[in-house]
């Protein structure tokens, strides 16, 4: 019998079955699942901002990123540095070493050692990974903070927040999936959580948190004149003629993103108003978080993330307030306004069942100078700073790689942004040199043609 009349006689997958031991349908099997998956991505993707498939079992799911803007000092809260009080006053790069003028004390069981400007985040030690050895490739505010938000000093490129949300989707449709929350804006502004050339949904939706009256946050999306129901009759067949111009115009960027855009307002109407009123949480919650803007903003990623939100960030305030130049006693001013409130996320993230799902990013552009600028002030530092992350995925209790006994230069497990972006997306199941966007005839990513995942974080 040939084997045109044997492969007739029997169906097609029997056939590859009975073949060469079964390998034929091994391959077969593979074949269906990526087309099962290709199928089930393409219809989840009708809604740019649906939950997708990451690249493999994420350890986190949402990332709430605490941003100091302005550049925080290194060896006055996280490394602590005993050899700069043996150089005080001795020539250094860019001026006299300084010593700090705080005391650093172990916590936990762990015992790493944290400033004692930072005494609610060290109770919460050992469940942070402290880096040490962060470095970064311009000393500069402007190209500093694209760098870390955007991983390329060139303005405008995508954000961290609009890679994710490009990658992964998000959890709520009727949210944004990347919030920003800054009470104004930092230097630069905008720019920091722009879509650039990824489609507009993308792009994070700033909210004012120094105002939090949840009519007024969305005052602007919110038609109290007209009900609902003639709201989406109005809104359907608006779509529909946009989704027909659209269908003229295929490609058109803007128009894509204004009609993904009027669908969220739409839906922002009724659900925002709850995320954004901390007045309906306890006394004793807002009683742990304590007073001001930026507690208020910590309360609210809380929120936005037990809601599904992708990324938050939250901006400490507008302009660059870490900035310490005249002196770094600032940074006490700053500790006080932001210390017991990132260990009450912690805590009340932990309470909930979320901490194991959500990824905390604490850090600024930069660092700050071992050495003084002027008596007690220090200036930007780039060569070795340090930065913390806690939650999912990640091995708390630790200090991760160091700098050099003054501070000046991280040696040891030396991280660059682009390493710490490839771990922050291997922590959310993505694999870095994958997500990719063609734009201007070549692919773009986050981490460009760099990024290592920094293994000795990783629980």
């Amino acid at each position: 019998m040939s084997a045109h009349t044997f492969a007739s006689l029997l169906p097609r997958r029997e056939m590859l079955s009975r073949s060469a031991a079964g390998f034929g349908m091994l391959g077969l099997s593979s074949v269906l699942n990526d087309e099962r998956r290709a199928n089930a991505e393409s219809t989840l993707n009708a809604d740019p901002l649906a939950p997708k498939f990451p690249h493999f079992a994420p350890k986190a799911k949402h990332l709430i990123f605490l941003f100091m803007n302005g550049g925080p000092s290194h060896v006055d809260l996280l490394d602590e540095k005993p050899e700069l009080a043996k150089q005080a006053g001795k020539p250094g790069p860019g001026g006299n070493f300084l010593p700090s003028p705080y005391q650093f004390h172990q916590h936990g069981e762990s015992g790493v050692a944290v400033s004692e400007l930072l005494p609610h985040i060290g109770s919460c030690i050992d469940d942070i990974c402290v880096i040490r050895s962060m470095y970064t490739s311009t000393p500069n505010h402007e190209p500093g903070l694209f760098m870390m938000n955007s991983g390329t000093q060139q303005p405008t490129r995508p954000s961290l927040g609009s890679w994710l949300t490009y990658g992964l989707g998000t959890e709520n449709q009727n949210l944004p999936g990347f919030v920003v929350l800054c009470p104004g804006k930092p230097v630069v502004g905008p720019a920091l959580w722009s879509n650039s050339f990824l489609p507009g949904i993308y792009q994070g939706t700033h909210i004012n948190n120094g105002q939090l009256d949840p009519k007024k946050i969305i005052s602007h999306i919110n038609n109290p004149n007209v009900p609902p129901t003639a709201q989406r009759k109005l809104l359907d067949l608006m779509q529909q003629m946009n989704r027909q111009h659209l269908a003229a115009r295929e490609g058109d960027a803007q128009l894509e993103a204004r009609i993904g855009s009027l669908e969220m307002a739409y839906r922002m109407q009724f659900e925002a108003q709850d995320a954004f009123d901390i007045s309906r949480e306890t006394e004793s919650i807002r009683k742990d978080y304590g007073p001001g803007q930026f507690a208020d903003g910590c309360l609210i990623a809380r929120r936005l993330v037990e809601r599904g939100v992708r990324m938050v960030q939250l901006f400490y305030g507008s302009g660059q307030p870490w900035d310490a130049h005249g002196t770094i006693k600032d940074h006490e001013r700053d500790c006080k306004q932001s210390d017991q409130a990132i260990a009450a996320l912690i805590r009340d993230l932990k309470a909930r069942g979320l901490f194991e799902d959500t990824l905390i990013l604490w850090g600024g552009e930069f660092g700050r100078t071992p050495t003084a600028q002027g008596a007690m002030g220090r200036n930007h530092h780039a060569t070795g700073f340090s930065m913390w992350l806690a939650g999912g995925g990640v091995k708390g209790g630790q200090a991760y790689g160091a700098t050099d006994e003054l501070g000046v230069k991280a040696v040891e497990n030396r991280l660059s942004v682009h390493d710490l972006h490839a771990t922050l997306l291997h922590l959310l199941g993505i694999d870095h040199t994958k997500l990719t966007f063609r734009y201007s005839g070549r692919d773009f990513r986050l981490t460009d043609i760099h990024g290592e995942v920094a293994q000795g974080i990783l629980a």
